[in-house]
């Protein structure tokens, strides 16, 4: 079993990050580190701050490059003297338990025109997404971080959309569509199947301890129980690796028409 994401309390509300849609904010902690924090209270909710988990610590289990991911504990008085309107209506909102991504200073967007990731690293992050369906790695928002010349992964939040619609009654089912096209690794990436081979068979026995890492309260109400939604995740990865020859053999032949 793994253990609990590691918990930090917000002291410093530093400055918004304006170019996330939903607002996330760099803020300091009782632990004097510096936080990435996206927010309950944003737009996008708390599904997003699950898929940042489920999809974070997926990849790290899975041999990624992911900054760590903490709860920040927030106290909504903490954005009282801030002058944005905007960021004090967040914070209020935010109270209790938020996400908290590394911050890792010095860091600049990467793509492949940057530096090349070699075929194999591309592969893997082209698989993970199609994955766990996370729409958000494109060539106009790729997602990704050069730090200390290592290739990191960030932002998360747009994937396993299915679970927007637990709420209707809905169950994931596999027949959900990647489509790698427009892919910012799809121009570098190596055989997605080669990398299907070896990752896998690794993602059911990952996914208990990764799911448990998720904050019950985080957690869709639709479900009686917290672990019931867990259920729910762990179906729709079941069905996605049983399905992996469909969905890959979709991304190699859009890999191969790009190359």
């Amino acid at each position: 079993m793994s253990s609990p994401l590691r918990t930090v309390a917000a002291t410093r509300y530093v400055t918004p990050l304006r170019e996330g849609g939903s607002l996330p904010g760099l803020v300091e902690a009782d632990d004097l580190g510096m936080y990435v924090v996206k927010f309950r209270g944003a737009g996008q909710g708390l599904k997003a701050l699950v898929a940042e988990v489920v999809v974070g610590e997926l990849a790290r289990s899975l041999g990624l490059p992911v900054p760590e991911l903490v709860v920040v504990d927030l106290d909504p008085d903490l954005g009282r003297a801030e002058p944005d309107h905007e960021v004090q209506s967040l914070l209020r909102a935010s109270g209790g338990r938020n996400l908290g991504v590394d911050f890792l200073p010095g860091s600049f967007d990467f793509t492949p025109l940057v530096r090349d990731p070699g075929a194999d690293l591309a592969a893997r992050v082209l698989w993970l997404d199609a994955l766990v369906l996370n729409v958000d790695r494109s060539w106009r928002n790729p997602n990704l971080l050069l730090w200390h010349r290592d290739v990191w992964l960030i932002d998360h939040g747009a994937s396993l959309y299915f679970h927007h619609r637990f709420a209707e009654g809905w169950r994931p089912a596999a027949s959900y569509r990647y489509d790698a096209s427009d892919h910012v690794m799809l121009p570098v990436a190596g055989s997605v199947a080669d990398i299907d081979a070896e990752l896998g068979p690794k993602v059911l026995p990952a996914l208990d301890d990764v799911l448990a890492l998720v904050p019950d309260d985080w957690l869709d109400p639709a479900f009686d129980t917290p672990d019931r939604a867990r259920q729910a995740y762990r179906a729709y990865f079941a069905a996605k690796v049983a399905d992996s020859p469909r969905w890959v053999g979709e991304v190699e032949a859009t890999r191969a028409a790009r190359v």
